[in-house]
């Protein structure tokens, strides 16, 4: 960063805040404890430079210090670090041009002419004391691009005649209103509007008269799945887990009794009772909570390493006596106990 320094003999021996800037310092102070007050220095710096013309001169400088009880040296620091603190007189007018590649590829360079020939060099006051110019980093307004920031307001979408427009007028006392100086709103598409354009979209009407949401999904929709790790594609009912808990709490309420033993299933191993007295954490299985925990549990389902074992048919088995249809593959069970079973043996 280049070397920042204040103006000395443009700023005088002394400074005052405005009297209507006094509330806003009170405000920037009760933010803060007493004893961490200098927290506020970058917006007293900001008022300063307002109430200063636009620009920190020493004595302004010197001034936040003094409300702040903090060294004159710390406050130097920050003014001097951030570019948003201006050292030198500036314009009534001061405008901040964006350069950065948005603006640039819009024809920001082409502007910067414009303001060398309109103002002069960067950073020198006009002759009448009305204009001055810097280039800045981006502002913030990159659909609207190009575009300048004139003191505290926006001015988007400019071409070198509508700067130029903007800058003799600022020259001749003449205010100029903000905002985009093309035929958009905001940063709309430039042009007449080609959607959203009947008036009941926005009185409050539509919303009151539909019944049903458009391209809602059948009552019955099927999902395809993709494949997850080992775990074949399966097309099934789109049915919530709520719903399965729901029907096989049911199975064993009602004493559903268990499945046979067949070609296509079979039902898994079971303990009489935890190995070492202590079965594992289940729930930590994605897709197994307490309730489930405790049904399967009382199928004599203890061990991650048990699950980890299950294949086509102990599946198949589960599935049928507590409803899943297919959960066991969908929540990928068997690939997180084979894991989980992996690091309770380490």
């Amino acid at each position: 960063m280049a070397v920042r320094r204040f103006d000395l003999e443009a700023g005088g021996d002394t400074f005052e805040f405005l009297n209507e800037t006094e509330d806003k310092i009170s405000f920037w102070l009760g933010k803060y404890p007493e004893t961490k007050k200098r927290s506020a220095v970058i917006p007293l710096l900001w008022l300063a430079q307002k109430d200063n013309g636009g620009w920190l001169s020493e004595p302004a400088m010197r001034e936040v210090a003094e409300r702040l009880e903090m060294p004159y040296i710390r406050v130097y620091e920050v003014a001097t670090f951030y570019t948003m603190f201006r050292l030198k007189p500036v314009g009534k007018s001061h405008v901040q041009l964006c350069g950065t590649t948005p603006c640039m590829l819009r024809g920001a360079n082409d502007l910067k002419d414009v303001c060398r020939s309109k103002i002069g060099k960067p950073f020198q006051v006009n002759e009448s004391g009305r204009l001055s110019w810097e280039e800045v980093e981006c502002l913030g307004a990159c659909a609207n691009a190009p575009m300048v920031q004139i003191n505290d307001y926006y001015y988007e979408d400019l071409t070198t005649d509508s700067l130029a427009e903007i800058l003799d007028k600022l020259e001749n006392g003449v205010a100029v209103e903000p905002g985009t100086f093309v035929d958009r709103q905001t940063s709309a598409p430039q042009g007449e509007a080609m959607t959203l354009k009947d008036p009941a979209l926005f009185d409050g009407s539509v919303p009151k008269g539909i019944s049903a949401l458009p391209n809602l999904p059948d009552e019955k929709p099927e999902t395809q799945l993709k494949s997850l790790g080992d775990v074949n594609p399966k097309v099934v009912k789109a049915k919530s887990v709520k719903a399965e808990a729901k029907a096989a709490d049911a199975a064993v309420e009602e004493g559903k009794p268990l499945p046979e033993d067949n070609e296509s299933r079979q039902r898994p191993e079971a303990l009489s009772e935890p190995e070492k007295g202590e079965p594992d954490h289940l729930e930590s299985i994605s897709g197994i909570g307490p309730v489930l925990a405790g049904k399967l549990n009382s199928l004599g389902i203890f061990h991650f390493h048990q699950i980890a074992t299950w294949g086509e048919k102990e599946i198949a088995w589960i599935d049928d006596y507590l409803s899943f249809k297919g959960r066991v593959e969908r929540e990928r069970w068997i690939p997180q106990a084979i894991e989980l079973a992996g690091k309770a043996k380490s």
